[in-house]
């Protein structure tokens, strides 16, 4: 047998076994029904981050909650957030193992990556809410502004990184030009909400029905609260 036919023949054989994988290994053929509603999603970040600004935390992943979501997971909601070191979601809303489906990059902007992880996690997973956490002094919007305030040539791959944050760099100038960068943060995650709201096919259409629900705020790195932004 040559090698081109047997090539052909390799490339057949993968071509059946893709055709025969059924897509609802990944996503579910229905929205698997939620957790708890949206409000309540939110509700619970809300109070878990009061807990721990307050000190109070309880959070607790034991062996048993372990040995549990080995049977699989039911995160309540899905967070946006920095990749920042000292804004760990799961500490920041006193979460614990299994509880926050956390997606995090310097800058907390939406991708195509994240848009796809956040649409398995509502079809498959059950979850009922998004939150886009951005915080304080956040050096991705501080080096987005860098660069438009004052043309700087970042290395790497950070210009592709805070191109997505540039839109926000701009609101915050035309808007808030004495405290930018506190602005643009803002803006940022306001963005990111409106981006999320307006994700077609699957997200649009699961926020206009009420099932999902898009939040978001912004962390006091001094205090620890989450301040709430809304669109």
């Amino acid at each position: 047998m040559s090698f081109s036919r047997r090539n052909f023949l390799l490339q057949s054989s993968a071509t059946a076994a893709l055709a025969a994988f059924r897509p609802s290994f990944l996503f579910a053929d229905e929205p698997k029904a939620p957790s708890m509603s949206p409000q309540a999603a939110l509700k619970r970040l809300m109070d878990g981050n009061k807990r721990f600004m307050e000190g109070h935390a309880t959070a607790r992943s034991t062996p048993k909650r372990r040995t549990e979501l080995e049977k699989g997971q039911t995160p309540f909601a899905v967070i946006l957030s920095c990749a920042d070191s000292r804004v760990p979601p799961e500490v920041v809303f006193d979460e614990g193992l299994g509880d926050l489906f956390v997606i995090r990059l310097a800058g907390n902007f939406l991708d195509d990556n994240g848009l796809a992880s956040m649409e398995y996690a509502f079809l498959n997973l059950g979850t009922s809410l998004v939150f886009v956490l951005g915080h304080e002094s956040c050096g991705a919007v501080k080096a987005a502004l860098d660069v438009r305030q004052k043309n700087v040539t970042l290395p790497g791959h950070l210009p592709g990184l805070v191109a997505s944050i540039l839109p926000a760099v701009d609101t915050a100038l035309a808007t808030n030009p004495k405290d930018p960068l506190a602005a643009a943060v803002k803006a940022n995650v306001a963005l990111n909400m409106q981006r999320l709201t307006n994700a077609s096919p699957v997200v649009a259409p699961m926020v206009a029905k009420g099932t999902v629900m898009v939040a978001g705020g912004v962390y006091s790195l001094d205090t620890g609260h989450v301040d709430a932004v809304s669109l």
